[in-house]
Formats: structure tokens, sequence, C-alpha cells
């Protein structure tokens, strides 16, 4: 290998490549008409699997900062007969 240059390992016969221009390409292509029906076809698959825990844990956290506000309030029939 002291022959070949940094970089060249080998070559390859009877392959061919092509490329293309990043400025012959279009990014957008087939957006609307691929791009938004594929991903409402992923979301309506994932939502029923991700929204119900999250439900959950809203539902779980109320629920404990009102009990949480609930056991801290101060009962005011204790203090009646101070002055």
């Amino acid at each position: 290998m002291g022959h070949l240059k940094f970089g060249v390992l080998a070559k390859y016969r009877n392959v061919i490549t092509y490329s293309l221009s990043p400025y012959e390409q279009n990014p957008f292509a087939g957006y609307f008409k691929k791009g938004i029906p594929n991903m409402w076809r992923r979301f309506k698959g994932q939502v029923f699997r991700v929204t119900p825990p999250f439900i959950m844990a809203y539902l779980v956290y109320s629920y404990g900062v009102t009990e949480n506000t609930r056991i801290k309030r101060k009962d005011t029939s204790l203090y009646a007969n101070d002055e």
C-alpha cells in the first residue's frame, strides 16, 4: 500500500456512481402530496399510545396539588376562642 495516496484505498471496476448537485435538488418535492398525509397517518397511529399516560400524569399532578393545598389550610375552628 505504499504506492497509494492517503484516502485512496482501492479502485473499483464497473461501479457507477451518480450524484446530483445541491442546487438542482428540490428539498420540498412531494411535501404537500406525500408528507402531510404521512405525518397525519403517523400521528393517528401513535396518539392513543402517547396521550393516555400524559392525561393520567396530569390528573395525578393536579390531584396532588389540590390535596396539598387542602391539607396545608388552617382550620379556623381551632382558633375561634383566641384573643
